[in-house]
């Protein structure tokens, strides 16, 4: 039975509302399913909570005689998802995507040599864009130097991997469906293969998500402001004691020292709103941290927020798991 180009699902006709789906009369000459072709067509979203088999996908691919890219996008670089990466058993390439909207303050040199010290990457690093068509070049030539034959494609939702298969797919200029790309969780369903050249086959593969998350995957308003297409813009607050900066209805920051800047490394479609004194969101879950010297406060799914100068914060948020505390890739203070 054929699978659906767009997202690697097997194609049927038995069932309108399961997985899959193509009208019967259209089953034999189609290629995608009716999901993909609405997206496509009419950027008619549909969430799948179809679970993405974390450990199935590992097994594969660890069993298997294939490199491994491995995408994140620098805002989403953190110690679960480097977790997952760490699984990898097999020979990988970490990919850096959506270079193209990270802030010039960004030294794409501190920042590889950060990841090698810090989170002990030892793996080739590759910064890559497919939507400015940064070094995607560079990433062929790589894996043909390399003798590289096959590769799996993982990342997590939204990373940008089929983005990528696309971008490649058509500098190559080959004819192929173009995978189907949305911001919505889970629209990649299977592994799909992709022979670029005669020398190269990439292997697409359903986005990883973490298990727990800042937002629902069905809260498809928010899914799209976390996720920036345009060039990222930093935000500095200064805040006085007990000054909380508010991230949408998600999150609150509150200062518990003397007055410090914050400088906030998110989308800049998220609202950020500064309060004082009022009891906004104080009724999540809380926990007092103290932030070090030049280190960030890692959101996992957002971003980051950078300090200069060690302080004490508050911050109240729905999970307590979705947060972590490292030190910065800039230039200390």
């Amino acid at each position: 039975m054929n699978k659906c180009l767009g997202c690697g699902y097997k194609l049927q006709s038995d069932n309108k509302k399961a997985l899959g789906y193509v009208p019967k009369n259209k089953l034999e000459e189609a290629t995608l399913c009716e999901r993909c072709f609405k997206i496509i067509h009419y950027n008619d979203a549909k969430v799948v909570t179809l679970p993405i088999d974390t450990n199935k996908i590992l097994k594969e691919v660890n069993n298997s005689s294939n490199h491994v890219l491995f995408l994140i996008d620098l805002l989403n670089i953190n110690q679960k998802t480097l977790e997952l990466y760490f699984k990898v058993k097999r020979p990988k390439t970490l990919l850096i995507s959506k270079c193209d909207i990270i802030p010039y303050s960004f030294n794409k040199n501190k920042i590889l040599n950060w990841l090698k010290e810090y989170y002990k990457i030892e793996d080739e690093i590759i910064f890559i864009s497919a939507l400015k068509n940064k070094n995607i070049y560079t990433l062929l030539n790589y894996l043909k130097a390399k003798d590289i034959k096959t590769s799996y494609l993982l990342g997590f939702t939204n990373v940008g991997k089929s983005s990528l298969v696309n971008k490649i797919v058509n500098l190559e200029e080959l004819n192929y469906q173009a995978i189907t790309t949305s911001l919505i969780p889970n629209t990649t369903l299977d592994f799909i293969h992709l022979k670029i050249n005669d020398n190269l086959t990439l292997i697409d593969s359903p986005g990883f998500a973490l298990e727990n998350n800042i937002y629902a995957n069905d809260d498809l308003t928010f899914v799209k402001k976390v996720n920036p297409k345009k060039f990222l813009k930093p935000i500095t607050y200064q805040l006085a004691l007990d000054t909380s900066i508010l991230i949408e209805d998600k999150i609150r920051i509150t200062n518990l020292e003397k007055k410090n800047n914050f400088t906030f490394y998110l989308s800049n479609l998220l609202k950020l709103t500064k309060v004082y004194n009022n009891e906004r969101l104080t009724e999540l879950k809380s926990k007092i941290i103290i932030i070090p010297k030049n280190h960030d406060l890692v959101i996992y799914g957002l971003g980051f927020i950078n300090v200069k100068q060690e302080t004490k914060i508050k911050i109240y948020i729905s999970d307590l798991n979705l947060i972590e505390i490292r030190k910065s890739f800039f230039k200390k203070v």
